[in-house]
């Protein structure tokens, strides 16, 4: 029974009923990166080390039948990237990791940004011959503004690549934060002689080919100086020297500064070689945090009150961050992605979508392994569990098993793109509404409906969406539309100190009004200087470029 206010219950006998050891068994991260660094690769790795699958399907392989167990989408598939964002959950060193697979492409950031919402901590993945690209300064500035701890692994040491120490200066310098190096190449690109790892004190000696697992890597103790020396000539002192200068001028690693956002651990590897991974593995459930507190707003006597939510906490809560539909062709269900904030889920458990304050009652509630799922027996804080819905769940709707709270945070960003939809079969008219409803709600592109009337309007930050969507209309909703091109380029929503000011505003401006998926009205602009002209025209409505789940954004209006 949750209790509202404390968040909390007592059993019968009286003491306070906690999660706390299930929730530190939890660890939830993004793996975030430019396209093409290596990141869905090091996700199969990942998932091939801990025992998840027992094969890892190559990214490239396009016209073989193996593909990356993470790109699920057949449009992902044709082009040999991920557009979606996916959820695996695996079990190593008796702890449950929740990993999330992010689109690379700036077309489909969106997504990510939501993702970074519902994660403890980041694996950032970096191209060691690219250094950081322009996708990941954005990916980096979102877990910024959270401080969500970042852990950094440095891919492709077996090619030619930079000098690493430079790669840590740029690293530092776009971060903004020091970089405590865990583990150093020897050599690179054909000279690849391996790692040596710090916190074992031991070099790991690369053997190229992607079905080694960490067992057949030979591991050799830095005691052994004149052994390694005589075998790795100069690459072994040139590795020394620069490992000498990079940890003589980084911090020692300090938990309470990686925690705070502040320090970033880094290993070098080679993903596609399997080479470097387990570090990894093994520092996410070292380093990374188990769940944080969560704020939510909780409503008592109509007045919002802000509480932080303990994972550990007994009553269920959660938030729906993420929408997919179709991911079963067959059944052409809906998944409401939710990430646990506190307590225990099991099956059968009445809940409540606040928003609406109508009960949930998924047909199945499952975890994932990409496509593939398992029912529920038990969930905690940090988990991310699907329920399988056919509607009435919104991108950024809490859940709870009855407590009145709500958790905010979760971004919509104005579109900078649009195109007019026109149906090539007006008989289609009833699946086309269908698709868009479902593709809206899911974020996958944002859809606006003029208040006047006429053609839907898509608006998206990158053209790759509008090609998708069009692709997942056809291929899921059989409608085959066309889209063209119109006069907006902007949207901003709006609010009013008034009704009556609003009613004013909506008047002037009737062809200018639209209405997205959440029913939220917005302001459609031909031109940077319309919003302007508005505002001094109209100076008690508020233009946001950013809207919220649960309310806008308060943020910068303009």
């Amino acid at each position: 029974m949750a209790i509202t206010g404390t968040h909390a219950a007592r059993s019968t006998s009286g003491p306070l009923v906690t999660y706390a050891h299930e929730t530190r068994r939890r660890r939830t991260f993004a793996i975030i990166s430019h396209p093409d660094a290596g990141k869905t690769t090091l996700t199969e790795k990942l998932l091939l080390f801990s025992g998840a699958i027992q094969i890892a399907g190559s990214v490239k392989a396009r016209k073989a039948s193996r593909h990356a167990t993470s790109d699920w989408m057949e449009i992902e598939k044709q082009r040999g990237i991920s557009v979606a964002s996916s959820v695996m959950q695996m079990l190593y060193r008796d702890h449950v990791i929740n990993l999330l697979d992010t689109p690379g492409h700036k077309d489909f950031s969106e997504d990510t940004y939501r993702v970074l919402t519902a994660v403890d901590s980041a694996l950032m993945v970096i191209d060691a011959a690219n250094g950081v690209e322009a996708q990941t300064r954005r990916l980096i500035e979102v877990c910024r503004q959270r401080d969500t701890p970042i852990i950094t692994f440095v891919n492709k040491m077996d090619r030619e690549v930079r000098d690493p120490l430079d790669i840590l200066d740029e690293v530092e310098r776009e971060l903004g934060m020091p970089c405590v190096p865990m583990t150093w190449p020897v050599g690179q690109g054909k000279s690849f002689g391996g790692i040596i790892n710090l916190r074992t004190q031991a070099m790991t000696v690369f053997e190229s080919g992607s079905e080694r697992r960490p067992q057949d890597f030979e591991t050799i103790p830095l005691t052994e100086q004149a052994k390694l020396a005589a075998r790795f000539g100069n690459d072994w002192q040139t590795a020394m020297d620069s490992m000498e200068l990079a940890t003589g001028a980084s911090p020692a690693f300090d938990e309470a500064a990686f925690l705070a956002g502040k320090q970033t651990p880094v290993f070098f590897g080679s993903g596609v070689n399997n080479f470097g991974v387990m570090e990894v593995l093994d520092a996410l459930v070292d380093l990374a945090p188990p769940p944080r507190p969560r704020t939510s707003s909780l409503l008592v006597n109509k007045q919002a009150v802000v509480k932080e939510i303990q994972p550990e906490d007994n009553a269920f809560s959660g938030v729906v961050f993420k929408v997919q539909a179709n991911m079963d062709a067959n059944h052409r269900d809906r998944i409401a992605f939710v990430r646990m904030a506190s307590g225990k889920y099991t099956p059968g458990m009445k809940l409540k979508v606040q928003r609406t304050g109508k009960e949930l009652r998924p047909t199945s509630v499952v975890t994932f392994l990409s496509q593939r799922r398992e029912a529920v027996d038990e969930a905690y804080a940090g988990d991310i569990i699907g329920f399988t819905t056919h509607g009435g769940v919104q991108l950024g709707d809490t859940i709870t098993d009855g407590a009145n709270l709500q958790f905010t945070g979760l971004p919509f960003f104005a579109p900078e793109l649009f195109m007019t939809v026109i149906l090539k079969n007006p008989l289609r008219t009833k699946q086309l509404q269908t698709g868009l409803d479902q593709l809206g709600e899911e974020g996958a592109i944002q859809v606006f409906k003029p208040e006047i009337g006429g053609p839907m309007l898509l608006g998206a930050v990158g053209q790759l969406q509008f090609e998708v969507v069009q692709h997942r209309l056809k291929s899921e909703y059989d409608c085959d539309v066309r889209l063209e091109g119109c006069q907006y380029t902007g949207a901003r929503w709006i609010t009013a100190d008034s009704p009556a000011e609003m009613r004013e505003f909506t008047n002037a401006y009737p062809q200018r009004m639209a209405t997205d998926a959440a029913s939220t009205l917005a302001y459609l602009c031909t031109s940077p200087y319309d919003v302007r002209l508005a505002q001094e025209r109209f100076p008690k409505i508020h233009f946001h470029p950013l809207r919220e789940h649960a309310g806008l954004s308060l943020g910068s209006a303009g």
